[in-house]
């Protein structure tokens, strides 16, 4: 199999298994990846996802392009759809996920890491998307996402020389949460991890489902907009679970309910 799914404890561990490839996705990575997704959201026992690639060199370096479809640029747009690798750009995933970035991410292997909530790099790891050097686009999020999460004329400049920036550099630009040694990858996003799953899942929900759909919005309309997620977390046993255990200095028991 070309992509590892395996399930511990509460968190989903996913990995693109094409180290000879520098972990490029065809399209049955591609599929194999959307399905992955939609068992995390569905799954109530998962809390967590963490994305990686094998090795030490690639992340993922996006589509691969020896895995010709026979699909014109719109053609592949317009039947594949816009979420490579089933989240670049997708709508419909509440659970948090962590890019661990080992290595290259260019591409859609860029755009990837640009869906998920949380991202920790080696300080080896390298960001970039080089459509325009072979004619293409990186219509996968990167022109739509990328100038929305550091500052424009960076991004656009990344985007239109295809330059790749590193990891270091990236974190100046506030994109990344955290830069680490390889050695200290794994144990950087384990601290992550348990950050999150020390958290109310019925919160950590509402917070990525706000932040995710009124970012088109101004501060007030943003403010007043009632999303189900939210509801939920507001009127939770949860939310009275969190200040009874603070008020007793105990560790809270989420339910997530």
């Amino acid at each position: 199999m070309s992509i590892l799914f395996n399930i511990e404890g509460q968190v989903a561990r996913i990995t693109i298994d094409r180290p000879d490839r520098m972990n490029a996705v065809d399209r049955e990575a591609h599929k194999r990846l959307v399905e992955i997704w939609d068992e995390i959201d569905t799954n109530p026992n998962i809390r967590c996802a963490v994305l990686t690639g094998s090795g030490e060199r690639a992340f993922c370096a996006g589509a691969d392009l020896k895995d010709d479809s026979g699909l014109s640029g719109v053609e592949y747009w317009e039947q594949l759809g816009a979420d490579f690798g089933g989240i670049s750009l997708r709508k419909n995933l509440s659970k948090p996920v962590i890019a661990r970035v080992n290595g290259l991410a260019l591409g859609g292997g860029f755009e990837m890491v640009l869906g998920c909530d949380i991202i920790v790099a080696a300080d080896n790891a390298r960001f970039g998307l080089p459509e325009a050097k072979v004619g293409r686009l990186p219509l996968d999020g990167g022109m739509v996402t990328l100038p929305r999460l550091m500052p424009r004329n960076i991004a656009v400049g990344m985007m239109m020389t295809g330059r790749m920036v590193p990891a270091l550099q990236m974190a100046q630009y506030g994109l990344l949460n955290a830069v680490v040694t390889f050695d200290d990858l794994d144990a950087e996003v384990d601290r992550w991890v348990s950050d999150i799953l020390a958290a109310a899942p019925l919160s950590v929900q509402a917070i990525k489902a706000t932040v995710r759909r009124t970012a088109h919005l101004d501060t007030q309309a943003a403010y007043n907009t009632r999303l189900p997620e939210l509801i939920a977390a507001l009127e939770s046993v949860d939310a009275e679970e969190g200040v009874l255990a603070f008020r007793e200095k105990r560790a809270p028991v989420w339910k997530g309910q």
